[in-house]
Parts: structure tokens; C-alpha cells; sequence
């Protein structure tokens, strides 16, 4: 389906907003907030001004409101428009449908009721974050928000502590200190993290580290905007020296010490500063043309603090 090609068949269209930047909404994101009978948003005033940006008129067209608050009475409006053939766009405030939203009620009772639900798919937190935070992304499990709350969030986090995966959530600025602290003492302290801050807007910034340097940094210093917080997996089990040792070399063929030690702490979820001294003595080692370091090696300093 093109929807240049003509009017918009009926149905329930799910329209990704951009997260921060206006020009990443797409094109077929604008096609369908065009050409759509009816408009649905989380925020209406968002929403309006995201089409005025792009051109895109309103052309007295209803604009109706569908959030956490009003959902129960907004809804029957909405499936009212889908059953007399009507097409309707719904975009979150911004990022994608679904994704902590409230559309997922809707969806359901939208497909239940028997109507076509479509996707157009563009902006999520969730993917921009990984893929500038340098944790691995093979396997990631997104939660959302945690509980505000001291006690129910230690308990979340416990829930999460095994899980062989890189964890994201969103946090409120204002309790993001308190999070890495908590997370530092229910996942590891050691565990690397990131913090991504304003993605895609003008002052984006990532920060890296171990939980505890996160929480240490974030315990003083307020955080501004929107945040996503990731976390890489932890190790199951203890990971042996052989084990390690074999990583490292793998790693060594194509990649720098810096760069090895980096990967291979991800990896194992291990703390940087001996993966790192143990990938010095293995490339020392291999330069020397002697690979075995033994399981007794000194570790030497990190020249990398």
C-alpha cells in the first residue's frame, strides 16, 4: 500500500514520531498524518505542531485525544470511526506506538473488533540508545520504567539480575541517581552501563561506565531531559582464565588491546580493568612468541585508570 496512491484504506495506522528531531519523522510517516480520516495522539499539541513543522494541514479534520488518562472514554470514539470505514492515525507523544504507551489497549480492542492494524514504523529510544551506547545488542530486554519507590525497585531489579541480556530502561531525570544506585546494588557494581541523554536533540550525550561510576557521577550532578538507561549483562557464572584467554585472542587478531579489553568486558560482563591487564600480557606475550601467560600472571598496572 502507497498512500500517495490514493485515500487511505480503513483501519487503525500506528505512526512513529521522532524522539527529539523533528526531520526524522519519514515520509510515509507524513503520507498517512495526511491522508488519515481521522488523527489520534497521546498529545495533541505535540502532534499538531510535528504537522505544522512538515506542512501538513490539519484540513478540519477531528483530532482526538488517547492517553493514560482518558483511554476508557476515548476509545469507543475511536473503534466507532473504525467500524463506519474510517481511517484513523494514532502517534505516540513521541517515538513509537506501544512502547511504554498507552496504545496497547487500543490495538487490542482494535483487532479484536476485527479491523486492520497497520505499522508505520520510525523513531524508538529504545533503538537509537543501543546503538550509540557500545553495549552488545544481539540480545536486549527493554523495561521500562522502574518502580519510583526504594523497596519495589530493588525488588524489579532483582528480578533482572540473571537475565543474559542488556537491560534498558527509561528514568526520570530526577530519580536517575538514585536508580544507578539501586541497580548497582542488585546487578553488580562492576556491570558496564550507559547513560544516553537527549537522543537525537542538540545536546545528546552518552555517558559510560560501571554502575557504581554512574551512580557515583549522578548522585551530584542533576540530569536534564529525556533519559535511557542501559546495562550490560552480567556473568552467570565464573568465567575461567583459559575461557578469558580465548576470547582475548579472538578478539586481538582484528581489534586493539584498548579495544580487545573493551569488547571482551562487555562480553563476559566482567570489570574492564583486568580484562584489560590480562589482553596487555596476552599481546606482550604473542609479540615475545610465547601465548601461554599461565594462571598465575602478575597483574601489572592499568595505564588506563
Amino acid at each position: 500500500m502507497n498512500p500517495e496512491d490514493g485515500p487511505l484504506p480503513p483501519g487503525l495506522y500506528l505512526v512513529a514520531t521522532p524522539i527529539g528531531n523533528a526531520r526524522d519523522l519519514t515520509l510515509r510517516a507524513a503520507d498517512i498524518l495526511r491522508q488519515a480520516d481521522i488523527l489520534a495522539a497521546e498529545d495533541t499539541r505535540s502532534l499538531r505542531k510535528l504537522m505544522e513543522i512538515h506542512g501538513i494541514s490539519l484540513n478540519g479534520r477531528p483530532m482526538i485525544a488517547y492517553h493514560d488518562h482518558n483511554g476508557a472514554k476515548a476509545r469507543p470514539r475511536i473503534l466507532g470511526a473504525l467500524k463506519d470505514g474510517r481511517s484513523v492515525a494514532y502517534a505516540s507523544e513521541a517515538g513509537t506506538p506501544l512502547v511504554s504507551d498507552p496504545g496497547y489497549d487500543l490495538v487490542g480492542a482494535a483487532r479484536d473488533a476485527g479491523h486492520a492494524v497497520t505499522s508505520a514504523p520510525g523513531a524508538s529510544a529504545v533503538l537509537a540508545a543501543l546503538t550509540v551506547a557500545g553495549l552488545p545488542t544481539d540480545r536486549f530486554l527493554f523495561a521500562g520504567f522502574l518502580p519510583a519507590a526504594g523497596g519495589p525497585r530493588r525488588a524489579a531489579l532483582a528480578e533482572l539480575a540473571a537475565v543474559p541480556a542488556t537491560l534498558v530502561f527509561y528514568e526520570s531525570p530526577r530519580r536517575l541517581g538514585a536508580m544507578l544506585a539501586a541497580a548497582a546494588g542488585a546487578l553488580g557494581p562492576g556491570r558496564p552501563a550507559a547513560v544516553a541523554r537527549e537522543l537525537t536533540k542538540r545536546f545528546e550525550e552518552v555517558r559510560r561506565g560501571t554502575l557504581a561510576e554512574l551512580a557515583e557521577t549522578y548522585a551530584s550532578e542533576e540530569a536534564r531531559g529525556e533519559v535511557v538507561v542501559l546495562v550490560g549483562r552480567g556473568s552467570s557464572e565464573k568465567i575461567s582464565d583459559s575461557d578469558l584467554d580465548l576470547s582475548l585472542r579472538e578478539a586481538l587478531r582484528t581489534m586493539s588491546v584498548r579495544d580487545a579489553a573493551d569488547f571482551v568486558s562487555r562480553m563476559h560482563g566482567m570489570q574492564r580493568r583486568k580484562v584489560y591487564q590480562r589482553a596487555m600480557r596476552l599481546d606482550a606475550a604473542t609479540r615475545e612468541g610465547d601465548g601461554d601467560l599461565g594462571d598465575d600472571a602478575d597483574d601489572g598496572p592499568d595505564d588506563d585508570g
